[in-house]
């Protein structure tokens, strides 16, 4: 039922599509009815990518269901190595194939496939989800060709700093980056970039772009950079308790973090911190200065910004991020903090307490909705389900988080990392509530001679439109109609037009939260029409 509203992640089966789709050289059997073939499109619309997932369907139909489906699952595997020879092959099924208990996994187990890996994929479709399904996906495929490299026990851990033993530069893995994640193809690039800078070398990216033989040299890198928790956590934990392999979990998401996060591996790796790293008097770096971010929130026009409520919702890696970004480089006042990644809410839990928030865990997008009109923020930093919602309340709102929309996934570099990223970020964040404030003074100044109807001054020359003067008439008595409002779980109020009127002359900023008041108000005291009158009353009473 949840699918035929909006939902925040998909089935975990979608995850393990993410990672065989991100990969070369890996191919994806999947036990599934007709029909389920709708992922593709995530991949095809969403990422507008020029070819379609690398997934084999065994595609039964409900007459099949009376016949072998365990023979259908055994000659879709034949036919998919035969056609595609991967260098590895995923095999599972999906939330409706998993009633039917054929076990795709065990019957690719039992046949000769030439000695390509098999990795079996037991997700539970009825308790876990998208992101978790990624995880694990990445796990057992990294766990199936590293198994033979495992050390004995009580091995000696690898030092981060043997590099400088071995004559060559330091090197490190990002575990992570996959398809239909936030901006990851340019994250990789910038943190890439960056790492350069500093003579770090980059031994593997996985999942985007690896092949099943890049997996199998991550062990040789010194160190792992968790980019993304929700994919990459569980991998990172195993490589340490099995190859003793450190990672640095610091997200460069935002200046401080970007910072934090090159002096852990500087540390880590037994580099010299370079002058531009250390932190001067007023705990900023020189660096720092690379992102026109720091400047503008020292700058004069920041004080417009100071100070603004703003709700986070999406993935808890980004929304933690945004919440640090939010509060300590722009000086915003966080107003709401929440996640739908269940694995992850101790730190969202964690991150929303030292704002002195409770967090908000839910994959209900009308909850989410609901917690949101209730902060009253002036900015919502969210995904495309937040992005919907908040053009419902009429509240500015910036996507930082998957699930997306294609216009998320630019064309252009963009990313939400590193010095360059917290550009994007600022850029981002900042736009909706600068057009903002553009869009309220032109409704301050709409009675000016500027902006009456047919009086177009800018543009030299143009002639005045004309209205009919048989629709006046109806706009009037439009006009004249009082205005019926109503809240979820409320009776209903109506505005006339003189308090409509005087609620338009209210900042749009604060609009939100006085009609909430107004209204509230009213119901207090069983107004059922709400006049200029009761406006002023209400303010006076909330001001007192």
């Amino acid at each position: 039922m949840e699918l035929t509203l909006w939902t925040y992640e998909g089935p975990p089966h979608v995850g393990a599509m993410r990672i065989a789709t991100s990969m070369e050289g890996v191919h994806y059997v999947l036990h599934a009815p007709q029909g389920d073939t709708y992922a593709d499109l995530l991949f095809t619309m969403i990422e507008r990518r020029d070819k379609r997932p690398p997934v084999t369907y065994t595609t039964f139909q409900a007459r099949d269901l009376g016949g072998d489906t365990a023979e259908l699952v055994k000659r879709s595997i034949s036919e998919a190595v035969a056609r595609f020879q991967p260098e590895a092959l995923l095999v599972g099924e999906s939330c409706t194939a998993e009633l039917i208990q054929d076990q795709p996994g065990a019957l690719a187990g039992g046949m000769d496939l030439g000695g390509i890996p098999v990795v079996n994929l037991e997700l539970p479709a009825y308790s876990k989800k998208e992101n978790w399904g990624a995880a694990e996906t990445l796990y057992q495929l990294v766990w199936g060709l590293l198994k033979a490299q495992l050390p004995s026990p009580g091995f000696a851990k690898p030092s981060p700093q043997r590099w400088r033993d071995e004559g060559r530069r330091p090197r490190v893995n990002l575990l992570g980056p996959s398809l239909l994640g936030f901006r990851c193809r340019d994250d990789v690039r910038e943190i890439t970039a960056l790492l350069a800078e500093y003579g770090i070398e980059v031994a593997v990216v996985a999942p985007l772009g690896a092949r099943p033989a890049d997996l199998q040299r991550i062990p040789t890198a010194d160190a792992n950079v968790c980019l993304y928790p929700e994919v990459a956590g569980s991998v990172c934990s195993w490589l340490e308790r099995s190859f003793g392999m450190a990672t640095v979990r610091t997200v460069p998401i935002g200046i401080g973090a970007t910072a934090s996060f090159l002096r852990e591996l500087h540390q880590l790796l037994g580099l010299e911190l370079p002058a531009a790293l250390q932190p001067g008097a007023d705990g900023t770096c020189a660096a720092e200065r690379r992102s026109r971010l720091p400047w503008y929130s020292r700058s004069v026009d920041s004080t417009y910004l100071t100070g603004k409520r703003v709700f986070i919702f999406g993935d808890a890696t980004h929304a933690i991020a945004a919440a640090r970004i939010a509060s300590r480089e722009l000086g915003f006042q966080v107003v709401g903090l929440g996640s739908y990644s269940r694995e992850q809410a101790r730190e969202l839990r964690a991150a929303a307490a030292e704002l002195g928030l409770e967090a908000l865990i839910s994959d209900d997008y009308l909850a989410v909705e609901a917690a949101m009109a209730a902060a009253a923020p002036e900015l919502v930093l969210g995904t495309q389900m937040e992005r919907h919602s908040a053009k419902r309340l009429g509240i500015p709102c910036a996507v930082i988080s998957a699930p997306l929309h294609v216009q998320d996934v630019p064309a252009r570099y963009s990313p939400q990392m590193g010095w360059e990223g917290a550009n994007v970020i600022f850029d981002a964040w900042v736009h909706p509530l600068m057009m903002g404030l553009e869009e309220h003074l032109i409704g301050m100044f709409r009675h000016d001679f500027e902006f009456v109807d047919g009086h177009l001054s800018h543009l030299e020359g143009a002639s005045a439109p004309t209205r009919p003067a048989e629709a006046e008439p109806a706009r009037d008595q439009a006009a004249a109609a009082p205005v019926a409002t109503a809240l979820p779980g409320h009776g209903e109020l109506v505005w006339s037009p003189d308090g409509e009127a005087e609620l338009a002359k209210i900042p749009f900023f604060v609009r939100g939260k006085v009609r909430k008041n107004t209204e509230a108000y009213a119901r207090d005291r069983g107004l059922e029409v709400i006049d200029s009158e009761a406006l002023y009353e209400a303010k006076a009473h909330f001001s007192s």
